[in-house]
């Protein structure tokens, strides 16, 4: 089964096309990783997956169907979407951001069910977060907001999750949490495409890789066919190594301004 289809996709906005050519399936278990350098056309490539953007040439296709055929709610019903780093204008409690994850489930007017509130409680449950369902949003830490957003997008209850950088901002700690998370979803059956400016993480999660460069997809495949030195070294400008360890790869850049011949590596 194949839940997301891109072919020969090009993206951007009226009159300005930011990207071209991108191909590319997700299937239940999938994790896609998106890596590209700062104006590379990541989240504009994400708005035109979650059918914001027309496309400009090409196809995208969820379950078969060409999703600019497809209404809001559908494409709700099968994508969910996790933003970059969020704050909360207004003090919703934790319990009301997660609980407006199920308003596509329910017609405009009506009130959420008990089913509803049980499912957002055993999601807070599930995730740790228990303890801060009363809690105002706008005074837990960003962390803790960003695992929010994916109790959110859980309870949605679709089975495609698309994640703009949802470790951007978090400590080290926070990201692990994260990228646990995203594990355990996709162990679950769910596909997920997720964007990040470290290739670490995708050598920790992904299944697969895209590197978007320039607008247009410089390498696709396993994280260990994909994210080599040359590739890594086009995509940011500086010198890299990857390195084997014991469990799994660093990436570590060699770019000590302090040592021409770069001795003491920064890992990125």
């Amino acid at each position: 089964m194949i839940m997301l289809t891109v072919e020969g996709l090009a993206f951007g906005y009226r009159n300005h096309t930011v990207g071209t050519d991108v191909n590319l399936s997700v299937r239940p278990s999938d994790v896609v990783c998106l890596l590209g350098p700062n104006g590379s056309g990541k989240t504009t490539l994400f708005k035109s997956l979650l059918g914001l953007l027309p496309c400009h040439a090409g196809a995208i296709r969820l379950n078969g169907t060409g999703i600019h055929s497809m209404s809001r709610a559908d494409i709700a019903r099968l994508v969910a979407y996790v933003p970059q780093a969020h704050h909360d204008a207004f003090p919703y409690t934790v319990h009301e951001i997660v609980l407006m994850g199920r308003t596509i489930h329910r017609g405009i007017f009506s009130a959420p069910s008990s089913t509803d509130h049980e499912f957002v409680e055993q999601t807070l449950n599930d995730l740790g977060l228990a303890g801060l369902s009363d809690r105002d949003c706008t005074k837990i830490s960003g962390g803790q907001r960003q695992m929010v957003m994916i109790a959110r997008a859980l309870v949605q209850d679709a089975s495609l999750i698309i994640m703009d950088e949802p470790t951007a901002g978090l400590d080290f700690g926070n990201q692990l949490l994260i990228l646990q998370q995203v594990k355990r979803m996709a162990s679950k059956g769910m596909g997920i495409v997720l964007s990040t400016h470290n290739p670490d993480h995708a050598f920790d999660c992904a299944t697969r890789v895209l590197v978007l460069h320039r607008g247009s997809i410089r390498a696709a495949g396993a994280p260990v066919e994909v994210l080599n030195p040359d590739v890594l070294g086009e995509l940011y400008g500086v010198a890299i190594d990857v390195e084997k360890v014991n469990n799994g790869y660093v990436v570590r850049a060699r770019c000590n301004p302090f040592d021409e011949n770069g001795a003491a590596d920064t890992v990125l």
